[in-house]
């Protein structure tokens, strides 16, 4: 880049801009790159540029900014290490924060995120190595410290080092403690001199107590002795240092090699975080400046909206649209002076640097930018005394420079293009060299006060005018700047408003030529014109948009309506349901109360005709008891068997038809018999053994069997009521439950099947209802899970 390039971009104030970019970066590293940008001159960079900027400024939004306060320059001290160097602690712990730093960075970054942005590629470089980082930081606390945990052999050291100081001060201690020594010594204290613990005695006492004198004080009255019984305790200390400080060089020399096997790694993740930090600090400076990215354009069309200068205050600064090289490849700015001219021109020139460094601009959006390969500017005044330069000679040695290296891909600015000399001179001076730089295909923006200039601009395809906006009435500019319409300076009516006498003014206005007059007059009616127009645009735009504002209460009123109608609808239809659903729930709980009925009725009945067959069982028990009284009295002779009774006989008891079993014969006799589930006693003597051929015949009384399955499942620990209806099933559960509680079992399962549920819900109401279920739950794997319930029993 030429000498007068760099110095365009001073005097365009890009390194000012650079500065707030610095300031954004946190690496030393990343400031200083910061400040050492130069524009890009290729479109496809300024574009990866600017995709980089906005996956930072959307990380940001997002996330927030990473941290990089650990990324510090490592290069020298791995190269050191890669030599064979130990390096310090001070440098370990800054490789370890770098790290720090890219794990960080790794953890920050999202590689999942579904939208791939222009910067994952950094994050996913990044190595990190958070076992050596550990390690570091383990081994090293601090720069001043090395931790008893950095090896096994440094803690036994310093374990024996305590111990053998432990040691000497105890020896001093009783010393100091001694009344024997308390005349001997200055005071009663334990200090160190060169590395050993001494005790201070007096000079003249010396003598009574034996040790080594390791200094004296100033006055000489002081002796610090170093007692012989401490002497080999303290050389034993000063041997453990050694062994201490040789471990803690070994530590350190294991750490730097380790750091020096993972150096081109550990630099890489450097290089790359200092790139990111210098990312992020221009999606740092976006969001501080509101700023917006830019559209690139490639056929050299420059189109800025609300564009305003990004070193002014944002509150204060008025926003400037601002066009060139679509329809016209120069502009000319006129106006007065502090009107805003020369900032416009800047703006101009400050935000194409800025968008070719990659940096948002502070626009609105749909604002496009052209990339040139050099930005010019002759602005301000460049008076050189050293020089022997008058402003004029110091702008033309700009503009011959600038007239040298112009080209197709150039932006020139001119500030007061022509001024600095006779006015005449001046104006045809100006328009040669604007029409010599178009010529070369450079675009052009020049501000200027000459008359000449706007006639130019009217009169030459491609040049255009634009103007300052001045307030007249309230003598001061409005900073808006107007493309199409040339600037007035205003000179008459500032001079007028300010009281110069009006024959002053026309004596002055009788000097211009006729020519200037007509000119100047053909330039107020334009502005009064101009300005009637905007007003009429102005209300045009108000009633536009009030006529939008009513357009949209009425969409909002009518959606409004449609959703109050579907809110009623949907209110309607749920009302609707929710008394459907209350005649369900009434219908079910009328068939639920007549099923809870028909049960009732149902058990009613079982009991009655329980109770009429218990009472027909109670008559037939008392016609037995009649018969039995009326017989009482005829004895009945009982033959003596053949043999003893034995355990597995047939006997029958006298009165009854049926066949028990002996199940056992007691050492008095006395027999134990069995008849189905009854079991009773009797004595040999009362019972007839059955033998031979009636033995074969008669089998022994069974268990007593109606046939139904409440019965059935009284010897049994399982019960299957599958494809039994709830009331059905309820009388055979309760039975089966207490054939299980008279036959002593702890545990039975039921088996009701999956279905519905509503077969297990009525098992379960019974369980929960009985007194003699402790417990139940549903079946696991094997067992049936929830198709059967297994009960246990109290």
């Amino acid at each position: 880049m030429s000498e007068l390039f760099d110095k365009s971009l001073r005097t365009l104030e890009l390194p000012r801009v650079l500065q707030l970019l610095s300031e954004q970066a946190i690496s030393a590293e990343a400031k200083t790159r910061a400040l050492q940008i130069r524009p890009e001159t290729e479109p496809e960079e300024v574009l990866r540029l600017l995709d980089q900027t906005d996956a930072a400024r959307l990380m940001i939004g997002l996330h927030g900014s990473p941290s990089f306060s650990g990324v510090k320059p490592v290069a020298e001290a791995l190269d050191r290490a890669d030599r064979g160097g130990a390096l310090n602690t001070r440098e370990l712990l800054t490789v370890a924060g770098l790290l720090t730093a890219a794990r960080r960075a790794k953890e920050y970054f999202n590689d999942e995120a579904a939208e791939k942005t222009a910067i994952d590629h950094l994050f996913l470089s990044l190595h990190g190595n958070r076992f050596l980082e550990e390690k570091i930081k383990r081994c090293i606390p601090d720069e001043d410290t090395i931790a008893d945990a950095a090896s096994p052999e440094l803690a036994d050291i310093r374990r024996h080092m305590r111990a053998a100081q432990a040691k000497s001060r105890q020896i001093l201690q009783k010393i100091i403690s001694s009344p024997t020594y308390a005349k001997v010594l200055q005071e009663t204290i334990i200090t160190q001199r060169d590395g050993r613990f001494v005790v201070p005695v007096k000079a003249e006492q010396k003598g009574n107590l034996p040790g080594l004198v390791h200094d004296i004080s100033s006055s000489g009255a002081t002796l610090f002795v170093e007692p012989m019984g401490v002497v080999q305790a303290n050389n034993e200390y000063i041997e453990l240092e050694a062994k201490e400080q040789k471990e803690i060089e070994r530590i350190l020399a294991e750490l730097s090699a380790d750091a020096a096997a993972h150096r081109e790694d550990i630099q890489w993740d450097y290089d790359a975080l200092v790139h990111l930090d210098l990312i992020f600090a221009r999606g740092e400076l976006s969001y501080k400046m509101d700023a917006v990215r830019p559209a690139v354009r490639r056929d050299g069309s420059t189109r800025l909206r609300k564009a305003r200068h990004p070193l002014l205050d944002i509150k204060t600064a008025v926003p400037i649209d601002l066009e060139l090289g679509s329809t016209f490849d120069t502009l000319v700015i006129t106006g007065p002076n502090t009107g805003g001219k020369t900032v416009s021109l800047k703006t101009l020139g400050l935000l194409t640097l800025m968008t070719q460094c990659g940096l948002h601009i502070p626009a609105a959006d749909q604002s496009a930018v052209a990339v040139y390969e050099r930005v010019l500017a002759d602005i301000g005044d460049e008076q050189s005394i050293e020089q022997s330069l008058s402003t004029f000679s110091a702008h033309m040695t700009n503009i011959v420079g600038i007239l040298k290296e112009a080209d197709r891909r150039s932006l020139i600015l001119f500030d007061e293009l022509g001024a600095g000399t006779d006015p005449i001179e001046g104006a045809a001076l100006a328009i040669a060299v604007i029409e010599h730089v178009r010529q070369a295909g450079a675009k052009i923006a020049a501000t200027t006060h000459y008359a000449e200039l706007k006639s130019f601009a009217m009169t030459t395809a491609g040049v255009e005018n634009a103007s300052c906006e001045f307030d007249v009435e309230t003598l001061s500019p409005t900073y808006r700047l107007l493309i199409g319409i040339p600037g007035k300076s205003n000179a008459f009516a500032i001079s007028r408003r300010l009281g110069l006498p009006e024959e002053v003014i026309n004596a002055a206005q009788m000097q211009m030529s006729g020519d200037s007059v007509r000119f100047e007059d053909v330039l107020t009616q334009l502005e009064i014109k101009r300005q009637a127009l905007e007003k009429r645009e102005q209300e045009t735009e108000r009633l536009y948009r009030q006529r939008e504002e009513d357009a949209r209460k009425a969409r909002e009123f009518r959606e409004q309506m449609e959703r109050a109608k579907e809110n009623a609808r949907s209110r309607g239809e749920a009302e609707a349901k929710r008394i459907l659903r209350d005649a369900k729930a009434a219908v079910d709980q009328t068939f639920n109360e007549l099923a809870e009925l028909r049960r009732l009725q149902a058990r009613a009945d079982t009991a009655q005709n329980i109770n009429d067959a218990q009472a027909a069982i109670r008559q037939g028990l008392n016609q037995a008891e009649e018969q039995l009284r009326s017989q009482r009295d005829v004895p009945v002779p009982i033959p003596k068997p053949s043999r003893p009774i034995q355990a597995g006989d047939l006997v029958e008891i006298p009165g009854v038809r049926n066949a028990v079993e002996v199940v056992s014969v007691g050492k008095d006799g006395t027999l134990q018999l069995k008849a189905g589930a009854l079991k009773m006693k009797a004595k040999a003597d009362e019972v007839r053994l059955i033998e031979g051929a009636e033995r074969a015949a008669r089998k022994p009384a069974p268990a007593p069997s109606s046939g139904n399955r409440t019965l059935h499942a009284t010897a049994s620990r399982e019960l299957d009521i599958r494809g039994l209806e709830t009331l059905e099933a309820e009388g055979v559960v309760e039975g089966f439950l207490s054939a299980a509680v008279m036959g002593k079992l702890e545990t039975v399962t039921i088996i009701h099947g999956k279905g519905t549920g509503a077969l297990r819900k009525a098992v379960h109401d019974i369980l929960r209802r009985s007194r003699a279920v402790k417990s139940y739950r549903l079946g696991v794997y094997g067992e049936g899970e929830a198709g059967v319930t297994v009960v246990t029993l109290k």
